[in-house]
Parts: C-alpha cells; structure tokens; sequence
C-alpha cells in the first residue's frame, strides 16, 4: 500500500512539477515517491541553497515552489532562507522530516516552535489523512502567499496510509474589489493632482495590472516610475523614470519630488525605495493601493490606502476619473529631459581607479553592453547590489530576482541562480554577487555550474565586506574584520567545471563577449576586480541616514 511519503507526494504532485532539496533520512523516501509522482528534483549542496532557489523558480515562474529537507540540522539549516521567503510572500511549501510522533530523539529540536520565529506556520501530517493536510499547506501557501513547513515524522516515512484518495480541486482565489468609498476618495485626490505620480511595484505585476495602469497613468497625464522589482510593468516607457530611491538617476530622481500627488500601486515604500524620506516632498500626499493592509511603519502616515487587486483597482479609478471629466495635467509632456532620456544618464565612471582596480560603474556599464537582452538576473544581497539595478535594464519584474534582499540576507545568490535557471530554461541566467556572498554560497556554485544551461556570474570582488566598509570604515572602526583576501573566483569556477576569466582590464571582458557571441550552452564567471573607493549612491544614502541619527 502507499505510504505516507507517497501520499504527501500525490497531493504535491497536483501542484508542483519541481522540487528543490538536500536529501536526508527524513525526506528520502519523500523525494522518491515525488519522483514517482513525475516531480523533477534538483539537488543543493546545502539546505539554505534548496530554499533560496525553490524561491528564485517561483519569483520567475509565478508558480508554487516545493523545497525539501531533512530533520534536525537540515531543517535549521533553511532558517534565514526560510525567513526570506516569509518576508518576500514568496508562495512556498518546506516538505521536512520531523521528531517522531513516537518521542524526540535526542538531536530532534523544537521545529514548529523555529519556523513560527521566522513567521511560517507548520503542517504536521498524520497516518491519516496526509494528503488532506497537504493540500491545506498548499491552500495557505497560495491564498496567503508566504512560506509553509510541511513535517512529515520520521517514524510515519514509509508507514502504510492506505490508497491514494481523490484529491479535491482547490478553491479559486477571486481578486478583491476596494471598496467604493475608497475609490471616490482617492480618485477625487488624484483629480486635484497638477503634477501626478505613479510609482508601481512587483504587486502590480503579480496582479497583471500593468496595461490598466498604463492608461491610468495616460488620463492622469502622470510621470511613472518603479521599484527594483516592478520594472517593465507599465507598457510606456517614455515618460518613465525607472527606478526610483537609490537606484535612481539622480535628476529623475529631483523630478519626483516635484510630484503633488503620487499613486504607490503594489510597491513597499521602504527606506530604500524612499531614499530614507527624500524621494517625495514632505507635502505630496500619498495614495496607496495594495491587495492587504499595509505596513503602517512604511510610507507617510497620512497616505489613503485603496485595499483591493491592484488591476480592479485601476479600472474603477480611470472610470471615476472619467465621471470627473479630468483631463491630463500635461506634466510629463512639459520635461522634454524625461521623454528623451536625458533625466535618465548614469555616470560612466573613470575605468580604472586611483587604487588600480577597475571603477565598478564602468564595469557594469560594459556589462550592460555586453550581457544578451534575454536575460534573467539573479542577485546576492550587498554593496554590490546598486550596479546591476542602477546600470543594467530589465523587461519584466521576473527577470529580476533579488533573494535576499528582504531579510537583509547576503549569500544566497548561488542557489537563486540554480532556481532561476530550472524556472527559465530560454533565457540567459546572470548572476550578481559579491566575494563575500559567494564565499558564503560557495557550496552551491557546483550546483549552479550543473544545472544553469547557460549563465553568467559576475562576482565584484573588492576584497572587503562592501558594505560594512563604506558604513563603519569612515566611523573609525577597525578595518581588519571587513576585508577579504583576495580569492580567485576564476579558478574557483574552473575547478567545477566553468569557464573563468579574472577581470583586471576593462578588455578582459571581450572574453565574456566573445564566449556569449558563440551561443553556446555553459557557466562562465567573471571575476571582476573592482575598487571599494566607488560607493554606490544607495549606500552614501544609508550613510548618510546614519549619520543624521548618530
């Protein structure tokens, strides 16, 4: 008869075609009744690494993820990540082993007690019935779009439970419409705006609001911009921005504040976002649309919130502006800067900098030349973190993934680019990160050489702890326990089977170019030896939010 692994598998199987892990004593026989269930399995080298790219494969796909780990040490193991993916609303479901029904042993830890720490709620499944709890695991990863356990003991592994049973359909989750009294409200602010702003993020996205926003915007006569993780979402780029707070381009940036009155759709308005308060003017008032309640700790405290699905919302906004009779405030056609690019240029740094490493914004400004349009980027969490937002464009919010970055995590690039690769097999996968990341990550880098059909990692290595320096370097704090000798990532990835260049010149990127020129299929590495004397604008931001609260 089918045992409780198999059981647990059935259900999964109905909704996952992938699975994610580090196979144990407590998931063995999961992961093989999953490959009976015709779930392809894409081993890590570490269990933070089956989380992290389980999470990176939903951010691309749009699809639940299914990352698998043993007991104990296994399962403490996918914490950080684990609390990443609560943090990120990533939907994803944690199949563990867990402490027998029967008793803990004594390596057994209090595993539903961790993942409540971290906010993700645990399933344990009986005998009985496994399937059934399953799939309410399923249900709540999906409705509620967060991270779940699901704990198998380990005494009920390979327990008989019975034939496999019909499984239900899951409910549909319908879109939520905002309430009436919101719309009018907002909609009679938005009348009133002479310079309109609309700032989307990656919940608009989800939602696929995007052509609905986009003529929004058009009847508003609004300048629109992004966060790091919403670009590509509206379908007119004229009078867009680009990313706003700091990734921004400074003189975009100096328009935004001009604006009296901005639209924030599906985006967190978090320090960063708001480059620490300075992104709006103090006196620009605020409307806020999000299918949940928001943060109040995020954002003016006297912002309208507009609850309800991002592209429901937009309809019943354009149609009460409509009812108004409002006519565009001819703003962005006035900022002939904005609709020819002007307000959008970067500075293109020196090449090589007075320490002799190469400046990292004439780097990522080759890059940005170099690197195929159809691409998907993967990024660690650090200094590092403002070149590839700030230089290299993306099409869509899931062709930049950035795991990590919401629990303030380095180390996790590696294995997003395992997940983004099996979630995007067409595209181009590349991969940003730090030395200090990727050292981190190391154990997965075999994995990412494995299983990316083709990808590019840039590691900047400045041989330091990037961000660390540029905050506590110029404090006076000792030097010694920021830096990093320097680590040869070139040979590193040699070693497990990629190409490998080490980047000293600007002209040691023809090889990147040369190799992508060839189509052909593999992981080249390009260790960029860049200066720390280069601080990216979002960090003298922090910097300097710092120094006005010492």
């Amino acid at each position: 008869m089918p045992s409780v692994s198999a059981h647990v598998a059935h259900a999964l199987a109905a909704h996952v075609t992938e699975a994610f892990g580090v196979m144990g004593h407590g998931n063995a026989h999961l992961i093989d009744a999953l490959a009976g269930c015709g779930v392809r399995y894409t081993a890590l080298r570490h269990e933070a690494g089956a989380v992290v790219a389980a999470d990176a494969y939903a951010r691309t796909t749009g699809r639940l993820a299914l990352a698998t780990a043993t007991f104990g040490a296994g399962f403490t193991n996918t914490l950080t990540a684990l609390a990443e993916a609560v943090q990120a609303h990533t939907p994803l479901v944690l199949a563990v082993g867990d402490a027998p029904d029967a008793g803990p042993r004594p390596w057994d830890v209090d595993q539903e007690a961790l993942a409540a720490a971290v906010g993700a709620r645990t399933y344990r499944v009986r005998r009985h019935g496994a399937a059934g709890v399953t799939l309410a695991a399923v249900s709540h990863a999906l409705e509620a779009r967060t991270a779940v356990v699901l704990a198998i003991p380990a005494d009920l592994v390979a327990v008989d439970a019975g034939p496999l049973p019909v499984l239900p359909e899951l409910g549909r989750i319908e879109p939520q419409a905002a309430d009436g009294a919101q719309i009018e409200a907002a909609a009679e602010l938005l009348a009133s705006a002479r310079r309109p702003f609309v700032l989307v993020g990656r919940g608009a996205w989800l939602a696929g609001a995007g052509e609905e926003l986009g003529r929004l915007a058009e009847a508003l006569g609004a300048v629109t911009g992004s966060t790091a993780l919403g670009r590509g979402v509206l379908p007119e780029e004229k009078y867009d921005v680009g990313v706003v707070g700091g990734f921004g381009a400074p003189r975009a940036m100096e328009l935004v504040r001009q604006a009296d009155v901005a639209l924030v759709v599906g985006a967190g308005l978090n320090q960063f976002t708001t480059r620490f308060g300075e992104l709006l003017a103090p006196d620009a008032r605020v409307v806020r649309v999000d299918d949940r309640p928001v943060d109040p700790g995020t954002g003016p405290e006297d912002s309208l919130l507009v609850q309800g699905d991002a592209r429901l919302v937009a309809g019943a906004l354009a149609a009460a502006l409509a009812r108004r009779e409002v006519a565009p405030s001819g703003w962005r056609e006035s900022e002939g800067d904005l609709a020819d690019g002007a307000l959008l240029e970067r500075e293109a740094g020196v090449g090589v900098c007075a320490d002799g490493r190469l400046d990292p914004r004439s780097v990522a400004s080759r890059l940005a030349e170099i690197l195929p349009v159809d691409r998907v980027v993967v990024s660690d969490g650090g200094h590092f973190i403002g070149w590839a937002n700030t230089y290299w464009p993306v099409t869509s919010p899931d062709r930049m993934v950035m795991v990590g970055t919401a629990f303030q995590s380095i180390g996790m690039g590696l294995p997003s680019a395992v997940g983004a690769g099996v979630g995007r097999p067409d595209a181009t996968v590349v991969l940003t990160t730090g030395d200090g990341g990727a050292l981190m990550a190391l154990a997965d880098l075999e994995s990412a050489v494995r299983t990316v059909r083709r990808g590019v990692v840039v590691v900047w290595n400045d041989a330091a702890y990037g961000a660390e320096a540029h905050v506590y370097g110029p404090r006076g704090l000792d030097s010694a326990p920021m830096l990093i000798p320097e680590v040869d990532f070139a040979a590193l990835a040699r070693s497990v089977g990629a190409l490998g260049t080490s980047v000293r010149t600007l002209a040691d990127l023809d090889a990147l170019a040369a190799w992508l020129s060839t189509g052909d299929d593999g992981v080249h590495l390009v260790d960029c030896r860049v200066s720390r004397s280069v601080v990216a604008p979002f960090q003298r931001e922090i910097v300097d939010a710092l120094e006005r609260r010492r």
